[in-house]
């Protein structure tokens, strides 16, 4: 990050963080980088926030809270400033509480100061290796090591017959629908979206099912329950024959909102 500052000043490029996962990743250079071992997550995130110019969040993430998010800039002559009150009076709210209420800014504040917690970061961040674990006794690929907000499942090595213009990701995430109720997110080859040029749809390097855990939810019996559908699904894969078709499609976040069909052979 450091290095990567330098480089923004050299050329006069603004840093902008995206800070959705501050906590997550202060916890990774605490745990990984011998340097840093020793020091608190508070002065390791105050360190990362010190090289940039300007910071968004979701304040949903590492924020802990159902709703909200937060706009830092560094400096307060920064003509930027006005522009982002005025945008923020326009669309969302004040710029004091950008549409939030007292409850909720209230919340953003605890869930700020509470996402550093050490224990409540080990516990998080070992409900991925758990659930990880549990794949790997069953064999089932996902992107290694796991990180700290979810676990991504290799679609397209759970189903290998099925290919990347079929979404094996999105069969997956049906499939985990109707075994239990699991719901998931394709990143792969659907998110991707078509060739701008060609409108031929593009190959991801991945083919994921993205199992993001919520925080302070989930017990190691509900992650059982997420392995055992995976280990379920993977025992009747082949009984997946084809994939999904893309019948409706906007011009722009077709991953949020286009629909799709089974392809029935």
């Amino acid at each position: 990050m450091e290095d990567v500052s330098e480089i923004c000043k050299e050329f006069k490029i603004p840093l902008i963080i995206d800070a959705a996962r501050y906590a997550e990743n202060a916890y990774f250079i605490k745990r990984d980088e011998a340097e840093y071992k020793e020091s608190s997550m508070r002065d390791i995130v105050k360190k990362l926030f010190s090289f940039a110019d300007y910071f968004t969040m979701s304040a949903k993430k590492d924020g802990i809270v159902n709703m909200g998010g937060v706009i830092g800039v560094k400096d307060p002559e920064d003509p930027l400033i006005n522009n982002i009150r005025a945008g923020c009076i326009s669309y969302e709210g004040f710029y004091t509480y950008g549409g939030l209420n007292g409850r909720d800014l209230e919340a953003v504040a605890i869930g700020l100061n509470e996402s550093l917690d050490e224990s409540y970061l080990n516990y998080r961040v070992g409900q991925m290796e758990y659930l990880a674990a549990r794949l790997d006794e069953a064999d089932i690929a996902y992107q290694a090591p796991v990180g700290g907000h979810g676990v991504f499942v290799d679609a397209a090595a759970m189903f290998p017959h099925i290919p990347y213009y079929e979404f094996p990701g999105q069969v997956l995430g049906v499939e985990l629908y109707i075994e239990a109720g699991i719901r998931t997110s394709e990143i792969g080859s659907y998110m991707l979206g078509n060739d701008p040029d060609t409108n031929e749809q593009l190959q991801a390097t991945f083919e994921f099912s993205r199992l993001a855990i919520p925080r302070r939810v989930y017990t190691q019996a509900h992650l059982d329950v997420v392995a055992d559908a995976l280990i379920s699904i993977k025992q009747r894969a082949n009984e997946c024959k084809r994939g999904y078709r893309i019948i409706w499609e906007p011009p722009i976040l077709r991953h949020f909102q286009a629909h799709l069909e089974p392809i029935i052979e």
